[in-house]
Order: C-alpha cells, then structure tokens, then sequence
C-alpha cells in the first residue's frame, strides 16, 4: 500500500514537471537564419580583396539572449578565382578547418523592441583558434522576425593566420567582417 502510494506520487510530480517544461518551451522565442550575409574586406597598399558568404547558419533565442552561427569557409565568394583558391588552400586551410563559428550572448536590449544596439560576447573560432570577443551590432525586432547586423575587426595574427612576407602588401594584417541576418520565429 505504501509502495503504490510513493508510485503514485512519484508519477504526479513527473506529470508536472513535464508539464511545466512544456510550458515553458511554449514561451520560447527561438529564431532561426531565414536569410544571411557574411563579408570581409581587406584593404592593403597593392590591392583590396572583398568576399561574400551567403550560406551561414545561425540560431538565436531573445529569452536568453543566446545566439550560435557556423560559416563554411569554402562558401566564400571572391571576385578573383585565384584569391578564392589561396584563401581556401594556403590562408584559412578550409579542408584542415570547414568552418568558423561563434557562440554567445546578446545583450542590452528589450525583447520585443523596436530597435536598438547590442553586443554579442562570446567564442569565436577562426582557422581552429578560439578568442573571447565582444561585438558590437544592432538589433531589430519585426513582427515575428529578427534582424541583426554587426561589424567587427579581426586580428589574423589572433587566429594563427599567416602572410607570407613576400605579400604584406598584398593583404592587411587586419580584415574587417560584417554579418547581415534576417531571422524568423521558429515554428514548433
């Protein structure tokens, strides 16, 4: 009797707490990358070299404020081909290392404002190198979709990226990324 009394209790406060995870969940804001745009810019004395990746994947939730992306590093378009395959082969060595990502957080800002700007601290991964990094953007709240824009520098020297000496005019030491993303609710 005390057996099927301690049964019955265990299996009430399983119903409820999985009726409250449910809940919870319910009330999750998860948006996911309907559209994104990731570019760098290098600006050096003989030459500027610009490329555009349009396959990013990125994940972003406004409770928490917790936002993941992955970039294929192959996807990077160049308007050279040759720039395209030292980028790929003796730069970013994107067979040894597919992809770059980061992992983080956004804060200050209001779920459900307008608009507003943000910084997104977290790990970012280039080239196999994880840095903390802080990041300044703007946040816009539509409807039911997010967009997030941001601009940023990264170090090569920071992420074991190496020019040969031979081409530093060629190449700044520093690359400026901009992200684009327009996400939409994700619908359970």
């Amino acid at each position: 009797m005390i057996y099927k009394t301690i049964r019955n209790q265990v299996f009430i406060r399983g119903l409820f707490l999985i009726s409250i995870i449910s809940v919870n969940a319910s009330f999750a804001q998860t948006y996911i990358l309907e559209k994104g745009t990731v570019t760098f810019f290098s600006s050096a004395p003989l030459e500027d070299i610009k490329a555009t990746n349009n396959n990013t994947r990125s994940v972003f939730d406004s409770d928490k404020g917790d936002i993941v992306f992955s970039i294929p590093i192959k996807e990077f378009q160049f308007k050279k081909s040759l720039m395209q395959e030292h980028f790929n082969e003796k730069y970013l060595e994107s067979d040894k290392f597919p992809k770059s990502s980061f992992s983080g957080k956004v804060s200050g800002f209001t779920k459900g404002t307008a608009n507003g700007n943000v910084w997104a601290e977290g790990t970012l991964e280039i080239h196999g190198v994880k840095n903390q990094v802080k990041i300044p953007g703007t946040l816009n709240f539509s409807g039911d979709q997010v967009h997030i824009e941001c601009k940023f520098v990264v170090k090569l020297e920071d992420y074991k990226i190496k020019i040969p000496s031979l081409l530093f005019q060629n190449i700044a030491e520093e690359v400026e990324v901009s992200l684009n993303y327009d996400y939409k609710l994700y619908e359970k």
